[in-house]
């Protein structure tokens, strides 16, 4: 069974869309891109690095097209995104479409069973970057095993989130944690089972 991990960048209000740069996602008119470029620091980096080493990646159709178009060039900088297997979440790419044929070790899923039976298969974990709506998708479907999360000190009001929207009731473990010298909190959760509830006794 091979762990699904999220690894996302968000500020306080959950928005992710957009963080390395001001043209990566302008959709819905998003103005703020490159919002995280002031918060990289030493440590930082560091823990960038380790979540760079290779894994296999589930993305979302837009997201993958974004990266398809701009990893394949950048390979120096994170040679494990063009030796891992890509997985694009798509009811409409085919595994014949050039944007998959163009970037190598990139295939197709088109359901949750897909997704289902990828996780039931052998193989490294499978990391998720950016892919919003499939984040939602994943989230419904309790298949995310650990968030790794990336909390900026701002709060942006528009743009694609987190948590948009589907997430189903559940408990998660903090099992990591740091908070960078410009104020970024990383940590890690992994699923916990159920969530419980009580009342505070006075």
């Amino acid at each position: 069974m091979r762990k699904i991990t999220v690894i996302s960048m968000i500020t306080l209000d959950g928005v992710l869309q957009g963080p390395g740069g001001r043209k990566e996602d302008t959709s819905g008119g998003f103005k703020y891109g490159g919002w995280t470029v002031p918060y990289g620091d030493e440590e930082f980096n560091k823990i960038m690095m380790e979540e760079l080493k290779p894994a296999d990646y589930l993305l979302g159709r837009k997201t993958y097209e974004l990266w398809a178009g701009y990893w394949p060039q950048h390979g120096d900088f994170w040679p494990g995104i063009n030796a891992g297997n890509k997985y694009v979440f798509s009811k409409h790419l085919k595994k014949t479409d050039p944007l998959i044929t163009g970037w190598e070790h990139s295939t197709v899923v088109k359901s949750v069973a897909d997704i289902k039976k990828l996780k039931a298969t052998k193989g490294a974990d499978i990391q998720v970057w950016g892919s919003s709506e499939l984040i939602q998708l994943l989230l419904k479907n309790d298949l995310v095993d650990e968030l790794r999360l990336k909390i900026y000190p701002l709060t942006l009001g528009k743009g694609k989130k987190l948590f948009g929207g589907g997430a189903i009731p559940a408990a998660f473990t903090l099992t990591e944690s740091t908070v960078t010298s410009k104020g970024v909190i990383i940590a890690s959760y992994k699923r916990a089972g159920e969530v419980k509830t009580g009342d505070v006794v006075v």
